[in-house]
């Protein structure tokens, strides 16, 4: 196991109690105890600081895969069905609510959490000695964390409260919303604080680099719609020669794949105890056998239909499954899969293998990201498969989506498009053709980007940054008898859902914090 990976981050706790002690202290200090006088004391201890910050990256509870959760918020779009009426199952269909918990109050307070920790290691940093190079690299990875909770932030509310360092709980009560663009403006500060100070590698496995604080400020300045930027951090990225495509997709997602070049940066997972492992394979995967899995959430047939099939020919409406994108089986399972090892048989989907008996639809399920072998099943909360939080793939589509709304050369932006198409082992669809309008190019480019990243949790965003929501609402999901579960936003998109309400119980607490309009 990766060593980065093996590190008990609840010990967390016991600092944060710690560090919200009153100001007063006792003369003597306890032996027994860690106290805000005598932690931190030399580099270990800025070391466990800085775990503790990566530690909230990871989300091991049920119901919250909401910050860097996987692919959950594609229960958000037209990719997924969340059965069930939480708050991603709301946000995807129209019925969300400022009051509603869960995912809603979840991303807030996670975001606040990283921030809080980050800022924490920026001040204890400079209380003790460090070598010079050393030093720098745990600043520029707190600040990169930092940024990744402020680009979240951002990305779900729009401007929110901008905090850098320690503040006290009126503060707190009385701090107000920044502007979208502060906030934003303080995200690629943190990333360019990391950028001067990270290295193309890391000393573990796990740990921010050079080309994960340019790739997500790549992404930062996509989802703004800068992409004059997007393409100057691409070339960055490009430079460092480390990058690329993996030769195959399907095992881009397998545990024995992880930190492949394709990753630029990922949330660790593993088996073990202390909470070290996610909940996504129990929660999400397809049962079998006596294994009851969750299948919270599952694809659609909105999705299954968006894959084309390998040659550009019509689909065959009596094997609709044959002939598709490659990555149509490697992300849903679909009726006549093996959901785990061919060795048993009896586990075809569905039938052997199941979705839970609460979700309604039954008749396609979620293989991205899921243990595929019996004997490998984690128990619930020990999955061990990372979380990609971004990959190279993002970088080409991005710099092809860039090209076209530069109006530069949509050759040269489909040519990109096409190395996701044909450059992978398991993957070869027809090419696209060059010639296009640029509308056609965009067109194609969107529709890549929903397919590669199927599953992912990307499409959310995409849908908001395009304000595409009017355009493909309502979207109706059908059970496998063809009778409507769901209409999402069956009234049509509203423009107001591109930004999540501020939660109520944070209001309460501040009545400082404005909320969205439309809320």
């Amino acid at each position: 196991m990766k060593q980065f990976k093996n590190i008990h981050y609840s010990f967390l706790l016991i600092l944060l109690i710690a560090f919200s002690s009153c100001d007063d202290f006792l003369n003597f200090l306890p032996e027994d105890k860690i106290t805000s006088a005598s932690f931190p004391e030399n580099e270990e201890d800025i070391k466990l600081l800085l775990n503790g910050v990566y530690g909230q990256l990871r989300e091991t509870d049920v119901y919250n895969q909401g910050f860097y959760g996987f692919g959950i918020l594609d229960g958000a779009t037209p990719n997924a069905y969340n059965w069930g009426n939480g708050p991603i199952a709301k946000a995807g269909n129209g019925s969300l609510s400022s009051g509603d918990g869960d995912m809603l109050t979840f991303r807030w307070k996670k975001g606040y959490t990283i921030i809080a920790n980050a800022n924490n290691l920026l001040k204890e940093i400079e209380k003790i000695e460090l070598p010079a190079e050393a030093k720098n690299l745990y600043i520029g990875e707190a600040h990169f964390l930092r940024g990744l909770a402020y680009s979240v932030l951002v990305e779900s509310y729009g401007g929110v409260p901008l905090i850098l360092e320690a503040i006290s709980t009126e503060e707190a009560r009385t701090i107000s919303r920044a502007s979208a663009e502060e906030t934003w403006k303080q995200v690629h500060d943190d990333y360019d604080m990391a950028i001067a100070r990270l290295k193309p590698t890391a000393p573990e496995v796990g740990r921010a680099t050079l080309g994960a604080a340019y790739g997500m400020k790549m992404r930062a300045y996509l989802y703004q719609g800068k992409y004059e930027e997007v393409l100057q951090m691409v070339e960055k990225i490009d430079e460092l020669g480390i990058y690329g495509l993996f030769h195959s997709y399907e095992g881009l997602f397998a545990a024995e794949n992880e930190n492949n070049k394709e990753v630029l940066f990922d949330i660790q997972y593993m088996e073990g105890e202390n909470s070290q492992g996610s909940f996504i394979d129990q929660y999400c995967g397809t049962g079998t056998g006596s294994w009851t899995r969750g299948s919270r959430y599952v694809p659609t047939d909105d999705l299954v239909n968006a894959y084309e099939t390998v040659d550009g020919s019509p689909v065959d409406p009596e094997n609709p499954y044959e002939n598709r994108d490659p990555r149509l089986g490697f992300t849903v399972v679909v009726p006549g899969s093996f959901i785990l090892d061919h060795q048993f048989p009896n586990h075809i989907y569905p039938g052997g293998a199941f979705n839970h008996a609460g979700n309604r639809l039954k008749h396609l399920s979620t293989r991205k990201y899921r243990v595929q072998h019996e004997s490998e099943l984690p128990v619930a909360g020990q999955s061990y498969i990372n979380n990609i939080v971004i990959r190279y793939a993002d970088v080409l589509l991005s710099k092809a989506e860039a090209i076209i709304e530069t109006g530069g050369n949509v050759d040269e932006a489909i040519a990109l498009i096409n190395r996701i198409r044909t450059e992978r082992d398991d993957v070869k669809i027809t090419l696209l053709p060059m010639g296009l309008s640029r509308e056609e190019a965009r067109q194609k480019l969107r529709h890549e980007r929903r397919i590669e990243f199927a599953l992912e949790g990307l499409y959310w965003m995409d849908i908001r940054r395009w304000n595409i929501g009017k355009d493909i609402y309502p979207v109706h999901i059908y059970d496998h008898n063809g009778d409507i579960i769901e209409t999402k936003f069956p009234n049509g998109y509203p423009e107001y859902y591109n930004l999540l309400p501020i939660p109520d119980s944070e209001r309460s607490l501040n009545e400082n914090l404005t909320q969205n309009p439309g809320w």
